[in-house]
């Protein structure tokens, strides 16, 4: 017998707000079109672990929801202008349709009539790591206040702070929080940048925290886009000279720019830093291979500033920015000597008109995921930006085009079994970054993405906050707050010892460009 599961939970709640409940309308009119539902779950592919997808429609009296497995289970839900759904009852759902489909009918109130709209269905594929973490943060250049890096649990809504900085502005303890990174989607260890007051990289082992400082008169600057070694304890910084300009015309407010950059290897064991490209490119978002034999990153050649001094360069690419064009380049790595070998060019972007940033290899290792824009390195910020692909096999570059939009898409990771991506997208409403979740298949393609379900399917128009940097890991963040409070505010950092040489120039390092 078909289990049909009535949501008495969600049906309380609305009678103890003072609103109604519906059962499922036996008199309606049938409409051709599907639901103006929001977000937009409508025809997707759902990880079997997800969070119930709560939604909403404008300019109803009322709602009825049947969502019936095609394998088992029928769930109704009903609500006046929003469904919200009991977690057990669509685990158990979703559980019972893994690998099948879950068709969904909506029936709304309009008036004194009930439509019943053409229905749309979800398809219940592999499952997701359970967390994902972000940072949350004013979309432009505000002061670094009420900021911090969150971790949530896709299963449900849970969402806890990592570590938030000072809630109220304080210029005396005043600092940004960034770049969070895991190492092989593991808490285990997991590293973000403090800036400002209390600087310095905090490095988490376990329950366990510290700060460390990188800084020295051979490198460049600090470590900024981090990537760790899969297996090793080795950390890739790119050390970046960055800064905001602002746009007088043009449909993009800001633009972020780098003037300098360069690739660096941290030891963490040892706590040493070296020099691993330093050269006239702009080396930035390095990313290791799942092997660990391989580092890719990207790069741009700007002849224009070589020997420029530092007070010109940012004026130069400034009022050249549309000309900077970094490709995709990658270089071997040997383990066992520490040793890297000669980069080449993987994605020659530039010669296009392009510019790539932000690469991402899948776990299997088949494919390069990176942003593809027109121009520069800051792809959060260019509505040009769309997700793409290198399969490393076939040797063929595209865009997803399943999953990108008509506005930004940029910033990505993928999950531990290959099977979803994540990424950062303004398409909402052009301001605000919201994390969008696709199916990658088999085949290399990408399913069309969906919005992180929240508890209040209103929460994305009303939360005046981006999310910044959306990476996956299989478990919960063991370090607590306090603690992570503690070594910021309480400790100065060891600062790391330089190991390698001086700055040299491209003939010195064998850097080629094709």
């Amino acid at each position: 017998m078909k289990k049909i599961l009535y949501v008495a939970l969600v049906a309380l709640m609305l009678i103890s707000c003072g609103q109604k409940s519906y059962q499922v309308p036996t008199a309606f009119e049938e409409r051709q079109t599907q639901a103006n539902i929001y977000p937009d779950y409508k025809d997707i592919t759902i990880p079997e672990n997800i969070a119930p997808l709560n939604f909403m429609v404008e300019n109803v009296q009322g709602m009825v929801a049947v969502l019936k497995g095609q394998k088992g289970q029928e769930l109704v839900v009903s609500g006046i202008d929003r469904i919200d759904m009991d977690t057990t009852a669509w685990r158990t759902l979703l559980k019972e349709n893994a690998g099948g489909k879950v068709n969904v009918e909506v029936y709304t109130l309009e008036g004194e009539k009930w439509y019943k709209h053409a229905s749309h269905s979800l398809s219940v594929a592999e499952p997701i790591d359970a967390y994902l973490s972000y940072r949350l943060i004013e979309p432009g250049y505000e002061l670094y206040r009420q900021l911090g890096i969150y971790q949530r649990c896709l299963e449900n809504f849970a969402q806890k702070p990592i570590y938030e900085n000072n809630r109220s502005y304080d210029d005396g303890h005043n600092h940004c929080i960034n770049c969070h990174n895991f190492q092989n989607y593991s808490t285990d260890r997991m590293l973000f940048h403090v800036r400002s007051n209390h600087g310095g990289t905090i490095l988490i082992n376990g329950d366990k925290a510290t700060k460390i400082q990188i800084k020295d008169p051979n490198i460049l600057a600090a470590g900024v886009y981090p990537s760790w070694h899969p297996t090793k304890n080795l950390i890739c910084f790119s050390t970046n000279k960055t800064g905001q300009t602002f746009h007088m015309y043009h449909e993009e407010k800001i633009e972020v720019v780098d003037t300098d950059s360069d690739l660096l290897l941290y030891d963490a064991d040892r706590n040493e830093i070296k020099n691993i490209l330093s050269t006239d490119y702009f080396e930035t978002f390095p990313c290791w291979t799942p092997t660990g034999d391989r580092l890719y990153f990207c790069a741009a050649y700007v002849p224009e500033v070589i020997g420029v001094p530092d007070s010109l360069r940012a004026q130069l690419i400034t009022t050249n920015y549309e000309k900077i064009h970094y490709n995709l380049m990658s270089m071997p790595y040997d383990m066992e000597k520490d040793s890297f070998g000669t980069p080449e060019v993987v994605v020659d972007a530039a010669q296009n008109g392009k510019s790539v940033t932000f690469p991402r290899v899948s776990p299997d290792g088949k494919y390069v995921l990176y942003a593809e824009g027109d121009y520069g390195q800051f792809h959060i910020w260019h509505k040009s930006s769309d997700l793409w692909v290198k399969d490393l096999q076939a040797d063929t570059c595209y865009a997803l085009t399943a999953a990108n939009s008509d506005d930004v898409d940029s910033y990505h990771s993928w999950s531990s079994n290959g099977r979803w991506i994540v990424f950062s997208t303004r398409r909402m409403d052009g301001n605000y970054t919201r994390p969008f979740i696709a199916y990658f298949g088999k085949d290399g393609k990408a399913h069309k993405a969906f919005c992180l379900p929240q508890r209040d399917p209103e929460h994305n128009v009303l939360l005046m906050k981006s999310y910044n940097v959306p990476e996956l890991s299989k478990n919960a963040v063991k370090v607590s707050t306090k603690t992570l409070h503690d070594v910021v505010y309480n400790t100065e950092g060891e600062t790391a010892k330089y190991v390698g040489q001086p700055r040299v120039t491209d003939a010195q390092t064998g850097a080629t460009r094709k």
